[in-house]
């Protein structure tokens, strides 16, 4: 039997009624926004990871879809991709984004999004903006460090890897503003949607 969540997140408020096709369209819709999202690409000199929307998308679904549901959707946003869909950033698909340089990120966005969902469901993070901010930093993190192992692996197998402190201008420090951005954006985001929801 699977525990009641302290915290029920957004959509179950939105869509009490649980059926199966509620949850397939709620798994295709949050894969659908990440996908989205990544096509806002700006690529950099300087590095083979592009600024893109994706990991505001992650943040979003995981906490509106929960630990499961987010995870799930995640989960089908890689399996698209992979068999060909356009939804990686700048609509790139197939197997070797994955195998390439982003790998690491796109394989921590369903962790990252189950944990903002778990954070959500079990702390209420989506209803303060400090607590909501905190956990798009604890999931930005599992994203730079699943990224950046992943980024120092295929440079070291591409014969370009030139030390940490170059490992992480490529991977982590030109992204850090942006994400505390998108931060911002979801922090703010959730707690405002539950005031105007407890206000109806």
């Amino acid at each position: 039997m699977q525990p009641t969540a302290l915290y029920p997140c957004l959509y179950k408020q939105l869509f009490p009624q649980k059926t199966i096709a509620r949850d397939l369209l709620l798994i295709l819709g949050g894969s659908l926004v990440v996908a989205l999202l990544a096509q806002l690409r700006v690529p950099l000199p300087f590095t083979p990871v592009p600024i893109t929307g994706q990991t505001l998308g992650v943040t979003l679904v995981g906490a509106t879809l929960g630990p499961r549901l987010g995870f799930l959707a995640l989960l089908a946003y890689l399996v698209e991709g992979i068999v060909g869909a356009p939804v990686f950033a700048g609509g790139t698909a197939g197997i070797a984004s994955i195998l390439g340089p982003t790998g690491g990120y796109l394989i921590a966005y369903p962790i990252s999004a189950a944990l903002v969902g778990f954070l959500v469901e079990w702390a209420g993070c989506d209803r303060q903006f400090f607590k909501m901010y905190g956990a798009m930093v604890l999931s930005s993190l599992i994203i730079f460090g699943l990224g950046t192992a992943w980024l120092g692996v295929w440079l070291t197998q591409a014969g370009r890897y030139a030390g940490l402190a170059d490992l992480m201008m490529k991977a982590v420090v030109p992204f850090i503003p942006g994400d505390l951005i998108k931060s911002c954006i979801s922090a703010s985001l959730f707690p405002t949607v539950w005031r105007f929801l407890n206000r109806q």
